[in-house]
């Protein structure tokens, strides 16, 4: 599929409905082609668990209880109330 930037500002949705149908669409600017939109392939996309952050704090000790920890963030500074 063929489109505009003023395409892709007046009506997203018919882009990413090309998108979603497993269209490459190139977008131009001034009759000029400046950009290739693809869709991502089924394999490549993964879940939050396969992040590597993913459950990096699981074993710190001050974060058992959330409650207590953001009152601990919310003090005042310096000793103040």
């Amino acid at each position: 599929m063929k489109a505009t930037v003023l395409d892709m500002r007046r009506d997203p949705k018919k882009i990413l409905d090309a998108i979603a149908r497993n269209e490459t669409v190139t977008l131009s600017y001034r009759g000029k082609p400046i950009a290739r939109i693809e869709p991502l392939h089924q394999t490549e996309r993964c879940g939050a668990a396969d992040h590597p952050a993913f459950g990096m704090w699981a074993d710190r000790e001050d974060l058992t209880d959330p409650s207590a920890f953001v009152r601990e963030l919310r003090k005042g500074r310096f000793g103040a109330v």
